[in-house]
């Protein structure tokens, strides 16, 4: 593929959206701020849902006087939107401007920058606590919950890594909805193992009637548990690991590294789904290499969800 130079490119931002405005407006604000540190870049915004301008309507409309347009999802998780929806979206806007190149880059994913982000929240948490002794302090990381197993794994993953580089001997994973175990029943645990604080590390970029619900749960904790001290810290979406990993995704679509974690926008994902009569897909005859996990659903703000049943893979996900 002849090289196409920067100038002909447009970035298409793709944040999940929100009921409540004032999340959508921090996505707003953090694409100002990108642009901001990147003027030489064409950037612009669409939303999955809640909020506009849609994505549909955003990869047409940007495909306008581009050469290509580069899809980054500002998403933490794989779940459905990012497995199915967006994917789904630039076939669509593949087949109305053919003369348009259109390429997706991956969600945020666990990854190192983020793990620096959470340990440098936890740390401040414990300094502002009476008692910063890590052996009497449970942590947990509270995450967005899906009945996609692999959005799932990837918070697990991430509490894992706290685990391992810190000083806590209780690092635990709990979900704001859909699946669990939920943030009341892991601090019930942690009580009854002796812990004397809890740090709660929302797992959120930006706010909004979850975070909104999680100070009210840890509100409710500390007046069932008096004994105990609570710390919780604030989503993380304009800190600078994120606009340097948005960089960053942008760069490697630039210079074509695949991204072997969903390939081809994860069309054979979309392929099973198609053969049990969800959506639908295009042919292709390559050979992806690598099994993926199947297993999704839509996992919405307000816990309800569309069910895309797809049998699960026989072999690990690539790291």
């Amino acid at each position: 593929m002849p090289a196409i130079e920067a100038a002909s490119d447009t970035i298409l931002v793709v944040g999940h959206g929100s009921r409540e405005d004032s999340g959508n407006q921090e996505i707003r604000d953090f694409v100002e701020q990108w642009r901001a540190r990147r003027p030489d870049w064409r950037i612009e915004l669409c939303f999955i849902e809640f909020a506009p301008p849609e994505l549909n309507a955003s990869l047409l409309q940007v495909a306008t006087g581009s050469r290509r347009v580069l899809v980054v999802p500002l998403i933490l998780n794989a779940a459905g939107h990012v497995k199915m929806e967006i994917p789904e979206a630039i076939e669509q806007a593949r087949i109305a401007r053919p003369q348009t190149e259109f390429l997706l880059a991956p969600h945020l994913t666990a990854c190192d920058p983020v793990l620096a982000i959470l340990k440098r929240r936890l740390r401040k948490a414990m300094g502002a606590l009476d008692m910063p002794d890590p052996t009497t302090t449970g942590v947990v990381l509270l995450g967005r919950g899906s009945s996609d197993r692999g959005a799932n794994g990837e918070m697990a993953k991430m509490a894992r890594w706290l685990l391992e580089e810190g000083d806590h001997e209780l690092v635990d994973l709990a979900f704001t909805g859909i699946t669990w175990p939920r943030l009341e029943k892991v601090v019930q645990r942690q009580v009854l193992l002796g812990m004397r604080q809890v740090v709660v590390l929302p797992y959120y970029l930006y706010t909004g009637t979850l975070m909104q619900r999680i100070h009210r749960q840890v509100e409710h904790l500390r007046g069932q548990y008096p004994q105990v001290r609570f710390a919780c810290t604030e989503h993380f979406g304009f800190e600078n690991e994120i606009f340097e990993l948005m960089d960053q995704r942008v760069e490697d679509l630039r210079a074509g590294v695949p991204d072997s974690r969903l390939p081809c926008d994860g069309c054979s994902y979309r392929e099973i789904a198609h053969d049990l009569g969800h959506g639908h897909s295009h042919a292709h005859t390559h050979d992806h290499g690598a099994a993926h996990d199947h297993g999704h659903t839509h996992d919405y703000e307000q816990g309800h969800e569309h069910a895309h049943v797809a049998p699960a893979s026989t072999e690990a996900q690539p790291a």
